[in-house]
This record gives structure tokens, C-alpha cells and sequence, in this order.
């Protein structure tokens, strides 16, 4: 009797041996495939456990990884693609469409019938929305994929959107739209990129210009929060929703504009660690960014 407790003892003491040693071969398992998925690399996990079943399971999470790398890379690759596309259609279609337009300008003095006039300034207005088209599209893709090229610095929000402002307000009043301003005294600065702020104050002051009913509301809290708000009926929560998205634009201004205005301002907002969202309250747009 002695014997057999003496063995059941060991026996039990081996056992909790082999539990410990399993729980920290799974433990070093999960660091290693949480390390693995977030750097980009070709290394696999390893595992020092010599238990059968915790070999079996890393052969599996390293099949799953190398699945995951090579999902990444085509979706990586295939994405570089479009934009590398996107990009030289954009330059290829700018210069000819530059040539449309001075040739028009040109016919511009010459004699033209009625006819002909409203024909040619047809045909302008649509050229100039493809070059605006070309531009955007070029912008994007570019920025999308290119390095940030400046070096962050202290940025006076106030000033900067007093600066924005100002420079809408001919544009506001031929539209008949007076905003109703709430700017902090208080002076809110940050570290930011200066021409990515600029960039989109602009964007939403320019997207308010095309949609808004005739009402905008701009304010900056004290807590550095700026806002953005006008009367938009035709909008939805689900185009709301939608609104960041690359391309997508609100079904009655699809003629006007490229879709790309707010895409950029979430793009640069994302890359100054900024929180932007927007919502439809009460039958107005309103798009917040957090300085």
C-alpha cells in the first residue's frame, strides 16, 4: 500500500509536470503567432515542447500563417496595382485635357453663332469637371501611397480655421449661406501636419458648400473638438454611414463631385491619430474631427 502511494504521488507530480510544461509551450505559442501576425515577416513560430499534440497544433498555426502572408501579399500587391493604375491614368488624361480647354479658350475669339457658343460652353464645363476628376484622382492615389513628406509642428487650430473661413466666405455668400460661428478664445494647438489640417478644414468646408440646404454651423470646443453641421434632407444614415468611403457620393450631386473630399480628410485625420465620425441628427450632417 505503501508502494502504490509513493507511485500515485510521482505519477500525479509527473502529470502536473507535463500540464505546466503544455500551459507554457501554448503560452509561448500565443506571444509567438501574436508577434508573427503583427510584424511582416517569413519567420514561423517554433516550440520547444516535445509533446506530440502541441508539435501537431504550431504545424497548424503555421500553415494558417503562411495562409495569412500570402492573402496579405496578394491583397498588398493587388492594391499597389490599382493606385500605380489609377495614378498614370490620371497624369495621361491631364495633359490632353488641358489642350481641350486652351483650344476653347482660343475658339472663344472667334466669331461663333448662338448655337455654337452654348455648344463649346457645354463642352467646357464637362472638361473641366474631368480635369477636376484627373486632379482628385491623382491626389488621392498619390497620397494614399506616398510617404508622409513633412515633419509634424505646433499648429494653431484657430487660426487655421479662421483662415479657411475667411477664405469661403465670398463662396458662402453667393450661396446665401451665413454661418453661424462658435470658435474657443481658448487656444488649441497640437502637434499636427500644417497641410493636412488646412487640407481638411477645406474638404468639409467645400463639401458643406455643395450639400448644405443653406445653414452651417462651425464651432471648436475648448477640448479641441471641431464640428461641422448643416441641413442636408436628402441624406441617410445609411449614406451617412457611407460617407468616408472612396468614391461615394450623395445621389443628388453625383454630377458635381468626385467623392474623394472626405475620403482624403479621414485619410490624413487617421494619419495625425485624429478621431473623425460623423452622424445625421435631426435632419443635419454632422461630421466632428477630435484636435
Amino acid at each position: 500500500m505503501k508502494y502504490l502511494l509513493i507511485l500515485s504521488v510521482i505519477i500525479n507530480v509527473l502529470l502536473l509536470i507535463k500540464v505546466i510544461a503544455m500551459r507554457q509551450s501554448v503560452k509561448e505559442l500565443r506571444i509567438d503567432f501574436e508577434e508573427r501576425t503583427r510584424i511582416h515577416t517569413n519567420t514561423l513560430l517554433r516550440v520547444s515542447s516535445r509533446d506530440r499534440e502541441i508539435k501537431s497544433l504550431a504545424s497548424s498555426m503555421n500553415e494558417t500563417l503562411v495562409k495569412l502572408r500570402d492573402s496579405y501579399n496578394r491583397y498588398e500587391q493587388g492594391d499597389n496595382e490599382v493606385k500605380t493604375a489609377i495614378t498614370n491614368i490620371a497624369h495621361d488624361l491631364r495633359t490632353p485635357l488641358t489642350a481641350i480647354l486652351g483650344y476653347l479658350e482660343l475658339s472663344d475669339e472667334l466669331d461663333q453663332s448662338d448655337d455654337m457658343k452654348r455648344y463649346l460652353s457645354i463642352i467646357k464645363e464637362r472638361a473641366l469637371h474631368m480635369k477636376k476628376l484627373t486632379e482628385e484622382l491623382f491626389n488621392y492615389s498619390v497620397l494614399s501611397t506616398e510617404e508622409i513628406q513633412e515633419e509634424k509642428q505646433e499648429v494653431n487650430i484657430n487660426q487655421v480655421l479662421e483662415n479657411c473661413i475667411m477664405n469661403f466666405y465670398p463662396a458662402f455668400s453667393e450661396r446665401g449661406i451665413e454661418p453661424v460661428l462658435d470658435i474657443t478664445e481658448k487656444k488649441i494647438t497640437g502637434l499636427y501636419y500644417s497641410s493636412y489640417v488646412e487640407r481638411i478644414i477645406t474638404n468639409l468646408l467645400s463639401n458643406a458648400l455643395k450639400y448644405s440646404d443653406g445653414d452651417l454651423e462651425i464651432s471648436l470646443s475648448e477640448s479641441g473638438k471641431f464640428r461641422i453641421a448643416n441641413s442636408a434632407k436628402d441624406l441617410s444614415n445609411v449614406e451617412v454611414n457611407k460617407l468616408f468611403d472612396r468614391f461615394f457620393t450623395v445621389e443628388n450631386a453625383r454630377n458635381n463631385s468626385t467623392g474623394l473630399g472626405l475620403s482624403i480628410v479621414r485619410l490624413f485625420a487617421h494619419r495625425m491619430d485624429c478621431e473623425v465620425k460623423a452622424a445625421y441628427e435631426d435632419g443635419k450632417l454632422v461630421i466632428e474631427i477630435d484636435f
